[in-house]
């Protein structure tokens, strides 16, 4: 689908402080592929304020709007752990400036739908495609790199405003890490049917 084929995009996983949520005892790839396993089951099984499965939005969602299902997948992961850090909040996260699966931060957008809504989800998916349209034409150091490397910048974007460079991609991420821990969640989630 679309912007960037997520299985040829590099990634060096989690770091130490993402890997720590579920205290596990190593980083990288490896931490990644553990969190988006933990949250496999609530991905597939979870049952949304709409009365669908979650796994069926996302693959709607993907589809309708070109982006790769574990993409998505992989951001619900690293954002709210596919729901459940922000159950017990009506979908609320980060200070209450955050809202939603994919945490659309309130300071920039207007939420739009219930927490676990497929219009959350395509709101949240629209905003991360406008930014790799940006990154592909607004900025001519990125223009000018592959389009992996474009849509690893993409989702640091998404999580903390457009990074200065390919090689500080995280520098200014939660964690110093969330690209290359999308990356890894979503190459996890392609592999196991997403």
């Amino acid at each position: 689908m679309g912007f960037a084929n997520i299985m040829s995009i590099e990634t060096t996983g989690a770091s130490r402080q993402t890997a720590q949520q579920d205290n596990l005892g190593c980083s990288g790839v490896q931490a990644s592929n553990a969190m988006a396993q933990t949250d496999l089951d609530r991905m597939n099984n979870y049952i949304t304020s709409s009365k669908e499965k979650l796994r069926y939005i996302i693959s709607r969602v993907g589809e309708r709007e070109g982006v790769d299902p574990a993409i998505i997948a992989g951001i619900i992961s690293r954002e709210s752990r596919a729901g459940n850090t922000i159950a017990h909040t009506g979908g609320w996260g980060d200070n209450y400036n955050g809202f939603g699966l994919m945490q659309v931060d309130k300071r920039s957008h207007k939420p739009i739908g219930l927490w676990d809504s497929e219009e959350h989800l395509t709101q949240a998916t629209r905003i991360l495609v406008r930014i790799i349209g940006e990154m592909q034409t607004k900025w001519a150091y990125w223009a000018g790199l592959s389009k992996e490397k474009q849509f690893k910048g993409a989702l640091a974007y998404y999580n903390m405003g457009p990074p200065t460079s390919y090689e500080q991609v995280d520098a200014k991420t939660t964690g110093r890490d969330y690209s290359n821990d999308v990356v890894a969640r979503a190459q996890w989630y392609k592999r196991h049917g997403y």
